[in-house]
């Protein structure tokens, strides 16, 4: 049996063992080492990484009982130097000792049970059986949580055996009946856990709560601790001191000029579509005097293909119009009509577009396509134009 000094020592930083064994599975290397303090996953802690002879580890996990490592390649000796990515370890002894105090805070405040723990890269979460939490609430929670780190208590780890762990007050009994290990924050709570943890509260350094989601019938609630906790606010900081710049005003006013120019962006917006439509109606009266019976065509050279479409559709609904645009900009066209011709849009585009090396699509009344080059857009535009007329 491997010994687990991640649970008698879990500030082991580099250690010397040997390899128990070895073996290849599916072109992939392990290794089973005498004593590792490379924790494995579980318990909603992801395993650790570090170096066994200078090789990467790559994964830990237990199979059957037993701690295997997966490394890059297999060693050429016996002998085991290990080194453990220390950073990594640390950030998860943080957030997971940071959960246990977080999660009985929440209990003792609100009386709101923790049902899961999620430690990943990108953020770390606990489910807490609660319909919602108020920002009232989060900001008590934060504030006593902060509070019981300063108090820098102690926390403890323990063995202890299946009638010992009836004595303990746990909100939630383990589901192992052998090598029970308890987890105890001093004056706080015991819990039944097999991951690291620090020796006190003042470790963890700090708890940022950040958001919540509604789940069903439960809370979401997002937070860091410790070094990811100070990276991400300080990363805030950054973002606001360069918004503060931005409007050239303090930070306790980025807020007001926030909402004023959001204001001042929809008054421009609403100018914006009145300016565009009285463009479109200029644009559409000059193009009209264009138009073959009821058949319009034309190529936009400096126009997007988005106000084109636009106008296609209104021309094509306004004036009983079948419509051929093209954007010489973009290379793209449109091919458009309100239903009363017999032609479907869609299935024209589809049996000719492979001739001009063109992708697109659509519906009856309405199909689009585009092109990689303004020859090919040009050349589709007048082959469709002298078939499309023939519906006129």
């Amino acid at each position: 049996m491997t010994e687990k000094i991640y649970y008698t020592s879990p500030y082991t930083k580099e250690w010397e063992t040997k390899i128990k064994d070895s073996f290849i599975k599916e072109k992939q290397y392990y290794v089973i080492l005498e004593k590792t303090a490379f924790y494995p996953t579980g318990g909603g802690q992801p395993n650790d990484r570090g170096t066994i002879n200078g090789i990467d580890v790559l994964d830990v996990f237990t199979e059957d009982g037993v701690v295997v490592h997966k490394i890059e390649r297999l060693p050429e000796t016996s002998k085991a130097s290990c080194t453990l990515n220390w950073k990594r370890r640390f950030d998860h002894m943080q957030h997971h000792s940071g959960q246990h105090l977080l999660s009985a805070v929440c209990y003792s405040l609100f009386d709101a049970k923790t049902v899961s723990f999620h430690l990943g890269q990108d953020y770390v979460t606990i489910d807490l059986e609660i319909p919602e939490l108020s920002q009232m609430q989060l900001n008590n929670i934060e504030q006593t949580v902060n509070e019981e780190i300063y108090n820098n208590r102690n926390i403890h780890t323990f063995f202890v055996t299946k009638e010992e762990v009836k004595e303990l007050p746990l909100l939630k009994m383990p589901k192992v009946t052998e090598d029970i290990r308890i987890v105890e924050i001093e004056g706080i709570e015991y819990n039944a856990c097999g991951g690291t943890h620090v020796s006190r509260t003042g470790e963890i350094g700090i708890i940022k709560l950040f958001k919540t989601e509604k789940q069903k019938g439960i809370v979401r609630l997002y937070f860091k601790c410790g070094t990811r906790a100070l990276q991400h606010i300080n990363e805030s900081q950054q973002i606001l001191g360069k918004i503060s710049a931005k409007f050239n005003t303090g930070r306790s006013q980025v807020l007001d000029r926030l909402e004023k120019w959001e204001e001042e962006k929809k008054k421009l917006e609403t100018e914006l579509v009145k300016m565009r439509e009285e463009n479109y109606s200029f644009l559409a009266k000059d193009l009209l005097l264009k138009k073959e019976d009821d058949f319009l065509s034309y190529v936009f050279e400096d126009k997007p293909f988005d106000e084109l479409k636009d106008l296609a559709i209104k021309m094509a609904h306004e004036h009983n119009l079948f419509i051929l645009f093209a954007s010489a900009l973009e290379n793209k066209t449109i091919v458009v009509h309100n239903g009363t011709k017999t032609v479907s849009c869609g299935k024209f585009l589809k049996e000719n577009l492979g001739t001009f090396d063109g992708k697109g699509g659509g519906n009856d009344k309405t199909a689009q396509a585009g092109f990689q080059t303004k020859e090919d857009t040009l050349n589709f535009f007048e082959f469709a134009r002298k078939e499309l007329m023939k519906y006129t």
